[in-house]
């Protein structure tokens, strides 16, 4: 069985942030791919393709890096487990019906991006089920023991839980005369994170230019909401990276830029991950 993450960590753990990448596993089962309609480059259309490689620094700057190994259109890891769609899964009983089930976008994914679906019919519940055990669960119960261990040793947990998002989706909040956003932070409207923290992430990332966005189009999903209790010190911020910052949606490949963007996160994690090596007086504690 493949593994379910990858985790890089530091020679020395200085910082109470913990940086995540939760969809950007390419692990694609040739028996997955066999089961699929699509081909294998319009099956990667909802993958954070290299996001994963653009927080590489993360360790290096002394935090730990978790990564997702297998792909979001095989399973979401930014979904509740019990977020079962019964539109593709089979024998899946009353469940309480939420817009991402309604959209296809359970916790096993009906559709990929632009709403393409993935099977041409249903998975047996038993085969969900499966996933959620072998993927999900350990996925999840590492997050908790990094978030936890951070705690304890810098009183705070800080998760930076890193995405990308395609470039048409900004079409949403771009309004004429003003830039679309570049980057998008997620605090759930303040209820995932202490302000002070999302300020630091702000701040880096228009120090280098880019045009930054709070909450709009993106507030935060699962993971946020999850892990994001700043009353009691844990911390959970959403970012989203403009995919034609860094590579070619059309191909899913890096583009030219792809370096310099990497530069530029790499710096704001060594703001974020410098400023926050313990506590940080939050005016909601």
């Amino acid at each position: 069985m493949h593994p379910a993450f990858r985790l890089d960590l530091p020679r020395e753990l200085t910082s109470s942030v913990i940086v995540a990448s939760p969809h950007s596993g390419r692990h694609y089962p040739p028996s997955f791919l066999r089961a699929s309609v699509l081909d294998e480059r319009m099956i990667r259309s909802s993958e954070d393709a290299f996001i994963d490689r653009l927080v590489a620094a993360a360790p290096s700057l002394g935090a730990p890096l978790l990564t997702a190994e297998w792909p979001r259109a095989y399973l979401d890891l930014n979904r509740s487990s019990d977020e079962l769609d019964p539109g593709v899964i089979d024998g899946v009983g009353r469940v309480v019906q939420t817009p991402r089930i309604n959209s296809g976008l359970g916790v096993v994914p009906r559709v990929v991006a632009n709403g393409r679906a993935i099977y041409r019919g249903k998975l047996p519940r038993a085969e969900a089920d499966a996933r959620i055990k072998q993927i999900w669960r350990p996925y999840h119960a590492e997050l908790e023991n990094l978030m936890s261990r951070a705690k304890a040793q810098f009183g705070q947990a800080v998760l930076l839980d890193f995405h990308s998002m395609p470039h048409e989706a900004l079409d949403t909040v771009a309004r004429p005369g003003t830039p679309r956003p570049q980057v998008v932070l997620g605090d759930r409207f303040g209820a995932s994170a202490g302000s002070e923290i999302v300020d630091v992430l702000e701040d880096g990332f228009l120090q280098a230019g880019l045009v930054v966005s709070r909450n709009a189009p993106f507030a935060g999903a699962y993971i946020t909401q999850r892990y994001g209790r700043p009353t009691i010190g844990f911390h959970a911020v959403q970012v989203e990276i403009d995919r034609r910052l860094y590579m070619d949606e059309r191909t899913v490949r890096p583009n030219a830029a792809f370096e310099e963007t990497k530069r530029i996160i790499s710096q704001v994690l060594a703001r974020v991950i410098g400023a926050l090596p313990g506590r940080v007086p939050l005016a909601a504690e």
